[in-house]
């Protein structure tokens, strides 16, 4: 640890702790310390340039400030206790460290593992762009998700950003296009406000998958992870509740998918399964409250619906009564899709054990918790794969 003389605060520290790892050959430097640019005073503009001038004198990277670094699951880096081990395939870049410590200990609730997780801060040397031409190009990395609150450079960010997105799915979620989140990113870390019409026009130039706030990220990233390369718009409804069911088509409408037309042959095969009463074979599937209490429904239908070519993915909204029967419901649900090979978004219905979203997510099927979540996630995947052709 470098020695100082008189009354030092960490932030004051800062720049002469950079210049002596740069004299002891340091590569890379994170700087948790904040105080710097984002403070709006003059004397941390100044420091936070004092020490990215003595990093790149020296060859040296930083990380930061005010950031909490990196999380590299297979290396056992960890910027926070308490984080998943499992290295998986998502590369994260996050401008907020507190943001990328929760989305580290939501992950395995949703089936999510990381590749590597960076915390940014300020970026005032390592940049969001840098860290995109390093995923698309990882071969541990097969979704990038970012959170971010300005762009440095924007040229740089574009080229790079096409680049990733013709690679990978790159989903991310940019706040600061608003006065009011303008003026919190840059108390934050210091970034600068944008144009939400620019940036808009900036993801569809480069296919990248947009999304405001914390439930379209984790969805949307949940989606990509989870589900293999998809583009059939497609979808058939399995229901329980008739309400759900409604409001499930309804949301894919909205989202410009369609609903399957079920062939005269799935439809006889359903009637073998499915009561007579109170139930519908149309698309959506109803099967009414009876499927709560016999799993066998729900499993028979899911299996017929997938088996019909027409379909292209499906959406179970339902649940057991108890434990024996919800356990049912889960395993009839990832032995559908497993069989299949198609798609499944399952939604959740009040009542729900709390492991049922887990359990589904780790066996490979995404959970979520209304259909409309479902049907706008799935719908950024459909778009994207399409559009890359």
């Amino acid at each position: 640890m470098p020695e100082f003389s008189g009354n030092l605060t960490r932030r004051d520290a800062g720049p002469e702790v950079v210049r002596q790892c740069a004299e002891k050959g340091v590569k890379g430097v994170v700087l948790f310390t904040a105080g710097y640019r984002e403070s709006g005073s003059e004397n941390g503009r100044r420091m936070e340039e004092e020490m990215v001038a003595a990093a790149r004198a020296a060859g040296m990277r930083l990380f930061g400030p005010n950031c909490m670094g990196l999380y590299v699951p297979a290396s056992g880096l960890s910027f926070f206790p308490g984080l998943c081990r499992k290295p998986g395939r998502l590369g994260l870049i996050s401008h907020s460290g507190s943001l990328a410590n929760i989305i580290g200990r939501e992950a395995e609730k949703k089936g999510l593992a990381f590749s590597k997780a960076v915390s940014l801060g300020n970026e005032a040397d390592v940049q969001s762009a840098d860290l995109l031409s390093y995923f698309a190009r990882d071969p541990e990395t097969d979704v990038i998700g970012a959170y971010l609150e300005g762009i440095t450079d924007g040229r740089y960010f574009f080229d790079a950003l096409q680049t990733a997105a013709a690679e990978k799915p790159v989903v991310l979620w940019r706040v600061g296009l608003t006065a009011e989140g303008g003026r919190a990113a840059s108390s934050h870390t210091g970034a600068m406000s944008g144009s939400r019409r620019i940036w808009q026009g900036l993801m569809r130039q480069c296919n990248a998958v947009s999304v405001e706030g914390w439930d379209q990220w984790v969805d949307t990233m949940m989606a990509f992870y989870l589900l293999s390369p998809v583009s059939g718009r497609c979808l058939a409804i399995i229901s329980g509740p008739g309400g759900l069911a409604v409001s499930a088509a309804e949301a894919a409408g909205r989202q410009g998918l369609e609903l399957a037309q079920l062939s005269a042959n799935t439809k006889t095969r359903l009637a073998e399964h499915v009561p007579p009463t109170g139930t519908s074979l149309s698309n959506p599937v109803d099967v009414s409250l009876n499927a709560h209490m016999d799993m066998n429904i729900f499993a028979r239908a899911a299996e017929i619906t997938a088996a019909d070519a027409g379909v292209d993915a499906v959406c179970v909204i339902g649940s057991g009564l108890d434990e024996n029967t919800n356990n049912a419901y889960i395993e009839a649900m990832i032995r559908a899709q497993q069989s299949s090979g198609k798609p499944f978004l399952i939604v959740g219905i009040a009542g729900m054990p709390a492991d049922t979203g887990p359990r589904l997510c780790s066996a490979g099927v995404p959970f979520f918790d209304t259909p409309e979540r479902a049907m706008a996630a799935y719908a950024r995947v459909v778009g994207y794969y399409g559009r890359r052709g």
